[in-house]
């Protein structure tokens, strides 16, 4: 998929946990590792923004498009 999420690397940078992340931003582990792991196959802007909002970052820090 030319979508890749960075999300993780956001995570790192800002020294916070999935589990961590999740309660912030209110959606279930599970949704976030999905999204984390690059398997979603859709993300609600109502769910972007609310990671953004966590993290401190824009949502070209989490997606990025790579050419294939």
């Amino acid at each position: 998929m030319p979508i890749v999420v960075n999300l993780d690397v956001m995570m790192a940078r800002r020294k916070m946990s999935l589990t961590e992340l999740s309660e912030k931003v209110g959606i279930t582990m599970a949704n976030l590792s999905i999204l984390k792991t690059g398997k979603a196959k859709a993300v609600r802007l109502e769910t972007l923004e609310a990671i953004c909002r966590v993290l401190n970052c824009q949502p070209g820090d989490i997606l990025e498009f790579v050419e294939e």
